[in-house]
């Protein structure tokens, strides 16, 4: 197996590690919202903060690091083909949402949750981040499947 093939393999994991992250961890944290309990919505909580250490993270590394590579073993400029370049762009822009807004939002969550996890009440400050979290959220993850759209169709 020649190199551009293993970075393929490991660009095409990173990213179902890191969109198929994204997509779950929405469907069943709004599951766990729905409840209203509060030790279902903490423990939630805590494992979208853990999720994305153990998946995202990891799944945002290798796309990059792999999608770079293969430009360069495939011999293809980043800054002058369109589709890596606009590629890049939004994932870029998915990034500094992910890193700027969403998780200084799940740092605050995660806080409020461990106040309330173990036998509180959910405070109403606690919901009003929860929607901003997932409409910054819907906008983080848009993003990446438009993304894929590109490089599928390129």
């Amino acid at each position: 197996m020649d190199a551009y093939v293993v970075l393929k393999v490991a660009h095409v994991l990173g990213v179902v590690l890191f969109v198929g992250n994204i997509i779950v961890t929405a469907v069943w944290k709004g599951m766990a919202d729905r409840t209203g309990r509060p030790e279902v919505v903490g423990f939630a909580q805590r494992l979208v903060t853990l999720t994305d250490w153990v998946f995202t993270l990891p799944g945002v590394l290798l796309v990059l690091f792999a999608g770079l590579a293969m430009a360069h073993v495939g011999g293809l400029s980043t800054s002058e083909t369109p589709w890596i370049w606009h590629g890049l762009v939004l994932f870029t822009v998915s990034g500094l949402i992910w890193a700027g807004v969403l998780i200084p939002l799940q740092i605050v969550q995660g806080k409020a949750a461990r106040a309330f996890e173990h036998g509180g009440v959910i405070p109403e400050r606690y919901w009003r981040l929860n929607r901003q979290w997932f409409i910054w959220g819907i906008a983080a993850t848009v993003l990446p499947v438009i993304n894929i759209a590109i490089m599928v169709v390129k």
